[in-house]
């Protein structure tokens, strides 16, 4: 084994790697944005959840705790008639509200405190926050308190509940991910290759033009994206059990939704790679921002004010948030938000499609 012949095999790769100046930012501008990004969304958020509370107690201990409440820096509180907090739930305004019955601090001198907690559910730990401030505000009560004061808080979930496992919660978005991904890297590359095998420049040589092509490699992908689709879906609700409160048709329609904009997300992005190793470098730049914004990970609520507008323009977000609608709350399409939800999903894969016969060329260089 001959060292000098190794050392210029090793010296030609880096002479390669440093012409590349794509494959050059990748490797180390890459990792700084994305590690950025993820610090800036666990730790740059300062919002706190919005809390109602309705005070129905006479007595004192319903006005210590609400007062209390109201000087905690883990929640937002906003006074609310008990009637109203289911509808808030629903909008979106609250995550969760605080029942003090009647009956609050005479239960409170018998040594225990027993709120109504009505959390949303739909987001995994929404009750948390809601707890840990309960747990806090309960010191103000039971320091004036004589006798020890158990805490006994009565959790009703609105969706979801108790029973319903992390799998349950985040099985939702990643149907929705593991296809948009899969979709997207199949596409980018295969449709790489017949552009350059010459089978792309041979087709804009023909009669067809160019929305012919796109449109015709776009239903071809999409068939075998079909497939994956029920492959997914079957496996998540048959084997995994993962929980579903809606119509599996809606779930696969939205499938389909996502399937198309991967298809033509990935044909779009293939015209400005050369090599199918360019090609996966989309990856980074396109895949892992939507994982880490659209509200896979980490509810869009929860990031950072500025996040949050990018999270608002990413496909994805519109995707886990009508898959999530649909298998967590049981929704339709009734519900306005799935209404939006859907259509700004079809309306970017219309938009990737008129993109991909904008941009087709007949060469790679």
């Amino acid at each position: 084994m001959s060292g000098h012949r190794i050392a210029a095999i090793t010296s030609r790769l880096l002479h390669q790697f440093r012409r590349d100046h794509r494959t050059l930012a990748l490797l180390f501008v890459a990792p700084i944005v994305i590690l950025s990004l993820l610090g800036y969304l666990i730790r740059g958020s300062a919002s706190v959840p919005d809390v109602g509370i309705a005070n129905l107690d006479q007595g004192p201990a319903g006005a210590t705790l609400t007062s209390s409440l109201e000087q905690s820096s883990k929640i937002h509180v906003i006074a609310i008639n008990a009637p109203d907090g289911d509808a808030k739930l629903k909008d979106g305004s609250l995550v969760a509200y605080i029942v003090f019955p009647t009956d609050f601090s005479q239960k409170a001198q018998q040594g225990t405190i027993a709120p109504e907690v009505h959390v949303e559910g739909s987001q995994p730990g929404t009750q948390a926050p809601v707890l840990q401030a309960l747990q806090q505000a309960l010191v103000s009560l039971a320091a004036a308190s004589s006798s020890a004061v158990r805490f006994q808080p009565n959790v009703t979930y609105l969706y979801g509940g108790p029973d319903l496992d992390q799998l349950d919660y985040f099985g939702a978005a990643f149907i929705g991910l593991i296809l948009f991904f899969l979709v997207f890297v199949v596409t980018i590359v295969s449709f790489l290759n017949e552009r350059s095998q010459g089978t792309l420049e041979r087709l804009m040589a023909s009669p067809l033009r160019r929305g012919e092509i796109v449109v015709g490699y776009m239903l071809g992908f999409l068939v075998l994206a079909l497939v994956q689709a029920v492959e997914v879906l079957v496996f998540s609700l048959a084997v995994l059990k993962v929980h579903n409160q809606g119509n599996v048709l809606l779930i696969f329609g939205i499938e389909v939704l996502m399937a198309l904009s991967a298809v033509n997300l990935g044909i779009f992005l293939s015209m400005f790679a050369r090599t199918e190793f360019q090609a996966v470098q989309f990856i980074p730049l396109v895949i892992v921002p939507q994982v880490l914004l659209s509200g896979i990970l980490f509810p869009v609520s929860s990031e950072p004010k500025a996040l949050q507008y990018l999270s608002d323009v990413l496909p994805l977000t519109y995707a886990v948030n009508g898959l999530r609608d649909v298998m967590l709350k049981g929704a339709d399409l009734t519900w306005p938000s799935l209404q939006l939800d859907i259509g700004i999903v079809a309306g970017f894969c219309v938009l990737v499609i008129v993109a991909g016969i904008a941009t087709l060329r007949r060469r790679i260089a």
